[in-house]
């Protein structure tokens, strides 16, 4: 696992749309010291062009005010491993730009979805996962990209520990991947998170590797544990609950992992959130 120290880092997705700045001075106002952020608009498209200024800015506010990685996210009609050329070809696009701007924030994470493999077959769309990745990374690079854990809804891959361990084998430069777990993702793909953390991470540290776990994305969930639905709640008014949520954000092993709200809400409800967790 990434080196971690004993602070809490929580904070919530935040709009880009401003620039970097805007969002440093939001995670502020918010008493957030991390967040996450599109890195362009999470339905696609062309990423708008970046201020070195307005980076530098907010790389200044991160250096004084001790924030945690932050965690970037990939549009979420990337996908990998689609059965059509075009959209494939887009994620290549998008992720190797991507890649090129998150060296404006350098040493954080860009987090995606692996993707649904729409009937090619699981073994199929692994592949190419691991191909696209295999095309985008560096080592060069200062940015760990995170495979995110999904709900297991439909041909989603990623619904299961072993399924991220398949891409990460075929990965060459392993050392630039990581994991993100999301709560809600988690408990709807069958894993109790919620009644039994030990017993997940244990089975996550077997399969895939607790070093590999690099953030987390706290959410609660409309769904009972194995749902494959993914629906996301605010934190308490859901199937997990804000005792056991909390027990996540302060377990020991997690400790120190930026951890991302992405529960229904606009700013103030994030900070409240925020409050209640820390």
């Amino acid at each position: 696992m990434a080196k971690k120290n004993d602070t809490i880092y929580i904070g919530c997705h935040l709009s880009s749309a401003g620039g970097f700045l805007s969002m440093g001075k939001a995670a502020l106002s918010i008493n957030a010291n991390t967040f996450a952020f599109f890195t362009r608009n999470p339905r696609g498209g062309k990423a708008k062009e970046i201020d070195p200024e307005d980076a530098k800015a907010l790389r200044d506010i991160l250096e004084r005010e001790k924030f945690g990685k932050l965690v970037a996210h990939a549009p979420y009609t990337l996908n990998p491993c689609s059965a059509k050329e075009n959209v494939r070809a887009f994620a290549y696009e998008a992720m190797s730009d991507d890649m090129k701007r998150m060296e404006y924030l350098p040493g954080n994470y860009y987090n995606f979805h692996p993707g649904s493999h729409v009937g090619q077959g699981v073994e199929t769309g692994i592949e190419q996962i691991a191909d696209l990745l295999n095309r985008i990374l560096t080592p060069q690079q200062s940015t760990i990209v995170l495979l995110e854990t999904m709900a297991g809804k439909g041909s989603e891959i990623g619904g299961t520990f072993e399924e991220l361990r398949e891409i990460i084998d075929r990965v060459e430069l392993k050392e630039k991947m990581g994991v993100c777990l999301d709560t809600c993702h988690v408990s709807d793909a069958g894993y109790d998170i919620a009644k039994d953390p030990d017993g997940v991470l244990t089975q996550f540290d077997k399969v895939v590797g607790l070093e590999r776990l690099r953030a987390l994305h706290i959410n609660d969930s409309l769904n009972d544990v194995g749902a494959h639905k993914d629906r996301h709640a605010k934190i308490g008014e859901g199937t997990l609950g804000f005792e056991a949520i909390k027990r996540i954000v302060h377990h020991p092993k997690l400790v120190g992992l930026p951890c991302i709200l992405e529960t229904p809400n606009e700013l103030p409800g994030y900070g409240r959130e925020i409050e209640m967790l820390k």
